[in-house]
């Protein structure tokens, strides 16, 4: 009888109405791993926050979605893709679960659901390419919580990241030479690429979070592949909350230097792999916004790699290649970070586990 092996992708999760616009963001800021605070402390904070953006959001950002975030039916349709191109392998059966870190399904509901479906092995694909303690190791913690709550014990591995593998690189090469060509139809040939990322506070990458070497390597093997001689092109941080300084430049300081320089832009979210509230409102509307008044030639954003067969075929490259592996490892079963990154994730969970 064949292994049945449960796929479980991480993603962040999004509100799926008004009403969950709060929960959902107090979920996100009383993370430990997000405000670094003890308890009564975040727990304030957090409050404070989500009861102040939750208005806002609610009537901006949220509201531009019709009050709900696409979030997770954008991931479902991931899971599809990657559950039929997996079956093509016949040597296992695959069955994949999406599972959100701050909104439904969770993981208390998704170890549920693979322990239901009685698979013989778990392995955890988050739809993170680039590692972080506030993403993957953030949404692994409370996995390992859940599993250990209902007692229910697997065989289980983990991809830790992925940010040079070849589909995902190509994905994302294709997707920028759609906005590429149509800039050129446009007239717009000198064209500024910005490779943006949400930013993370300059605390976190002086822990040894590897999240922004990552995510300029994901920008470096890109440009490699889209292969324009001479391509002009940038590395920006977006979605700043807070009063800390934060990794940059910022996206709003790209725009301005494009601004001053009369380049045309096109913007490609490259540490987001689906459309959501920070793609299709924060990029596409608000920034829009901001390129307009400053006069910026042309504003061209292209689309998150989603369901792109390359970056699919990508993905169950490192489903297969991971098969009979126990414990995490990045792509190529090995720890891709340089020394300086003890935070790396091979790295980090084996000091997690020597303290415990």
């Amino acid at each position: 009888m064949s292994e049945k092996i449960a796929v479980v992708l991480f993603n962040l999760g999004g509100p799926d109405s008004p009403n969950a616009i709060r929960p959902f963001l107090m979920n996100f800021f009383m993370d430990k791993n997000i405000i670094r605070l003890p308890v009564p402390f975040r727990c304030l904070l957090a409050s404070l926050i989500a009861n102040r953006r939750s208005k806002r959001e609610a009537g901006e950002s949220y509201g531009e979605l019709g009050g709900a975030s696409p979030l997770l039916a954008n991931t479902q349709a991931q899971a599809k893709a990657l559950e039929k191109e997996l079956k093509s392998n016949q040597s296992a059966v695959f069955k994949t679960f999406v599972c959100m870190r701050y909104w439904h399904p969770m993981s208390a509901q998704v170890v549920r659901e693979v322990r239901d479906w009685g698979a013989d092995r778990i392995m955890i694909l988050p739809l993170y390419p680039q590692f972080s303690t506030t993403t993957t190791w953030s949404s692994l913690g409370v996995w390992d919580k859940a599993m250990f709550e209902a007692g229910y014990k697997r065989p289980t591995s983990m991809v830790c990241c992925y940010p040079r593998n070849k589909g995902f690189i190509k994905a994302s090469a294709d997707n920028i030479k759609v906005q590429l060509s149509a800039a050129k139809k446009a007239g717009h040939k000198d064209v500024r690429v910005l490779f943006s990322a949400h930013g993370l506070p300059e605390s976190v990458i002086r822990d040894g979070d590897p999240y922004q070497w990552q995510c300029e390597e994901t920008a470096r093997e890109t440009v490699k592949a889209l292969g324009y001689k001479n391509l002009d092109w940038a590395i920006c941080y977006q979605s700043r909350v807070g009063r800390q300084k934060w990794i940059g430049p910022s996206l709003d300081e790209e725009l301005k230097r494009a601004a001053q320089d009369k380049k045309p832009v096109i913007i490609f979210p490259h540490a987001f792999t689906q459309e959501h509230v920070e793609t299709l409102v924060e990029l596409d509307v608000e920034y829009r916004h901001v390129a307009d008044k400053l006069g910026i030639p042309g504003y061209y954003r292209a689309q998150t790699v989603g369901t792109h067969p390359a970056f699919i075929k990508g993905l169950a490259t490192l489903v297969k290649d991971h098969l009979k592996k126990t414990g995490i490892k990045g792509e190529g079963a090995k720890c891709l970070c340089p020394k300086q990154f003890d935070q790396c994730c091979m790295r980090y969970s084996k000091t997690i586990k020597k303290a415990a």
